[in-house]
């Protein structure tokens, strides 16, 4: 049975990774590339975007001038109306780096098609069951990165333990009742990338030292410095020793440095970029994504002719993925650890969702169907796009970013509580 499930799992991979660029290729010199982005240069997540996006310019000899960008374009119709824009200013290549710009992608996709113009809807979910095929998404395998930043938290808090800094006698606060060190994080939203990466994140932790529970708590918003530095701060009243985060801002490591610095035992991992800046004492790394892959294999393709998946999701196998520099609070033997860690993702002798290091309700996961159809909630679910419905357990492991590449990892795993607001 697991060696059918192997080869189903190859054959829908093969299936979903042909798909062509639908246009003719396109002269170095005449290539335009517009860039729709949710935020700025001052947000991280569209940072990260956009050093992506110059790398990969500069690793094919293209100019910064054969880019334009639109900021602070929100997840409406606007968006729409910036890809037609970027039409019009000639772009063979227009990209959008939110999830909630993906409808209005969409529509532009079907707008300009049989153009010689494709349209990237990144961090998307449903451009390979649309039938379109001007329309493609892609994501990296960063919960890959987000298991090796538990794995940094995770020798912190063995060193707080073992050095006697907290303990149940010294610091109660710390502890849950049955002895159990108190991890937080801070999430935008129960959505399954967010699920996914936090539970990755708490794997990687529990890898080192088990005896942790997490408490998530949600911001409702991607990018809120105020409530990510608020929801950080209530977590470590809490009695919190690590903060984790998928937020965008600086907001939940600022905090913590604060606290950090008056006296408080607390630590944060960020997300995207390096927080050492705004948190030189209370940050220990950032998971982040290595967009520059995905640019350059997309610009290249188009420049080419040549194809590329219309789903694309690497990891730590392709350095699409990995960790900012570790702070100087890390505890020794970090560095080498991680570089074990990575290796093994790498090569993929450890798998992530390893069915064997978790539990859901109590019970070991052997069957997870995942229904990859595309659903408009707004009409009460109704499928828009119809799917595939996957068996995700594969090998043993939660076979996250294979059959599609935005996550669709939504288990709630035992030892984490959940916090919906």
């Amino acid at each position: 049975m697991k060696k059918f499930a192997a080869l189903l799992l190859t054959l829908i991979l093969c299936l979903t990774a042909v798909s062509a660029l639908a246009m003719e290729p396109v002269a170095k010199e005449d290539l335009k590339i517009g860039a729709i982005l949710v935020g700025d240069e001052y947000e991280g997540y569209t940072l990260a975007h956009m050093e992506g996006i110059l790398a990969a310019a500069r690793n094919l000899g293209l100019d910064e001038s054969q880019i334009i960008w639109k900021r602070k374009i929100e997840e409406n119709a606007s968006c729409t109306t910036a890809a037609e824009d970027l039409f019009d200013q000639g772009c063979q290549i227009i990209i959008s780096n939110s999830y909630g710009h993906q409808d209005y992608m969409n529509a532009a996709a079907e707008e300009f098609a049989g153009e010689n113009v494709v349209f990237v809807a990144m961090t998307g979910d449903y451009a390979a069951i649309s039938g379109k095929d001007n329309f493609y998404n892609a994501f990296t395998k960063v919960f890959q990165s987000r298991y090796v930043s538990g794995v940094v938290a995770g020798m912190k808090v063995a060193e707080l333990v073992e050095n006697g800094t907290i303990s149940p006698e010294k610091t109660p606060n710390n502890f849950t009742a049955d002895g159990k060190v108190k991890i937080g994080y801070v999430g935008a939203f129960p959505y399954a990338e967010v699920v996914s990466g936090y539970t990755a994140f708490f794997l990687g932790l529990r890898s080192i030292y088990p005896d942790a529970e997490m408490e998530v708590t949600y911001t409702n918003s991607w990018f809120d410095i105020s409530a990510e530095a608020a929801a950080g701060e209530a977590l470590v009243a809490n009695g919190c020793v690590i903060v984790g985060q998928h937020a965008d801002s600086t907001g939940a490591p600022s905090a913590l440095q604060k606290l950090l610095k008056d006296g408080t035992v607390c630590y944060s991992v960020g997300y995207n970029i390096d927080m050492l800046e705004v948190a030189p004492d209370a940050a220990l790394t950032s998971p982040t994504n290595g967009w520059d892959k995905y640019y350059t294999d997309l610009f290249s393709a188009v420049i080419n002719g040549e194809e590329v998946p219309q789903d694309w999701a690497k990891g730590y196998e392709y350095d699409a993925v990995g960790i900012t520099p570790l702070g100087a609070s890390c505890a020794p033997g970090t560095a080498e650890k991680v570089a074990e860690v990575e290796a093994a993702l790498a090569d993929g002798s450890l798998k992530v969702f390893d069915i064997n290091t978790f539990t859901v309700g109590g019970e070991t996961v052997t069957s997870a169907p995942v229904d990859l159809s595309y659903l408009d909630w707004s009409q009460g679910g109704a499928v828009v796009y119809a799917g595939e419905t996957v068996e995700a357990i594969v090998d043993g492991a939660f076979a996250e970013s294979e059959f599609r590449a935005a996550p669709y990892f939504s288990l709630r795993i035992d030892g984490i509580i959940e916090d919906a607001q």
